[in-house]
């Protein structure tokens, strides 16, 4: 099983991959803010990766209710699903972009942003908070 996981955002997508082993990578986000374009970059990527599911994270208020963000991300998860085909998951993403903006120096984080790097290191933590759940480590045998 390949994963994609998806940060969606109107002005960039950020991306990253995974599999069975429970380790997600980011790749380049999509730069594109034209919805055409964002869906016609993932589907290549779909291929490109031989990709089997998609992990989307919706973007919760705090209070758990969904506010204008999460709609947005489910309306363009649909338009992925019945374009592509190809089955998508909901991973909460609360807190996940300022966690990936934490992981970079404070004087590049402008430049990362723009890069779309914030966005692809988001749609990790994401697609792992996904693996972690779906393929959980092995217990340790208990001691004879």
């Amino acid at each position: 099983m390949r994963f994609l996981g998806i940060d969606y955002g109107t002005k960039r997508v950020g991306l990253a991959t995974g599999d069975e082993l429970g380790i997600a990578s980011p790749i380049p986000a999509v730069l594109s803010g034209d919805p055409a374009a964002q869906v016609g970059a993932i589907a290549e990527v779909i291929r490109m990766r031989r990709i089997n599911e998609l992990v989307i994270g919706l973007p919760l208020n705090m209070d758990g209710s969904k506010g204008p963000s999460a709609q947005a991300a489910e309306a363009f998860a649909a338009r992925l699903h019945a374009k592509l085909g190809v089955p998508v998951h909901f991973v909460d993403e609360r807190l996940t972009s300022s966690a990936a903006e934490e992981s970079i120096a404070p004087k590049h984080r402008r430049d990362m942003r723009d890069s779309g790097l914030v966005d692809s290191r988001a749609a990790a933590l994401i697609l792992q908070d996904y693996l972690d759940l779906r393929f959980p480590p092995p217990l340790p045998e208990a001691p004879e």
